[in-house]
């Protein structure tokens, strides 16, 4: 995938600069998610100079901005995972692989008139993450039976 972040920090008046870029990449040519500390690692072959603070500045900027992802886990840990589609969707997260699939469904019609009816309120926003076992690992793990 040839992604031009230039144009993408540019559009949203983010400042573009190389440890911007490199976390983009590291995350682009990741097809699992990815905590700050493990961006870190990868970030410290590239750069001489970079603080932890630093990667997990640029990424909140980042998915405050929707360029990236953030996935919460379980343990409460945020990772996070570059996701090309850019229309309305959920993620499925693998919780065993880290493995994160598009889901293109959404509910939110139904939650509004459920808030509405229920609560008399109205939906501003919302956030929905699926987490499980993909088909792979639980045919590994003989999970299927769990379910």
């Amino acid at each position: 995938m040839n992604t031009d972040f230039s144009t993408i920090l540019r559009s949203l008046n983010l400042k573009i600069t190389p440890k911007r870029i490199a976390i983009l990449d590291i995350l682009m040519n990741e097809s699992s998610y990815l905590s700050p500390e493990e961006i870190w690692t990868r970030m410290k072959k590239q750069f001489r100079s970079v603080g932890l603070p630093t990667i997990y500045r640029n990424l909140e900027e980042l998915s405050e901005r929707n360029i990236i992802s953030k996935v919460t886990h379980p343990n409460r840990q945020l990772y996070y995972y570059f996701c090309a589609n850019r229309s309305h969707h959920h993620h499925f997260v693998c919780l065993s692989c880290r493995n994160v699939e598009d889901i293109n469904f959404c509910a939110l019609d139904e939650l509004r008139r459920e808030v509405k009816r229920k609560h008399n309120g109205k939906v501003i926003s919302h956030i929905l993450q699926v987490n499980g076992y993909c088909r792979n690992c639980l045919n590994k793990e003989g999970k299927d039976n769990e379910i």
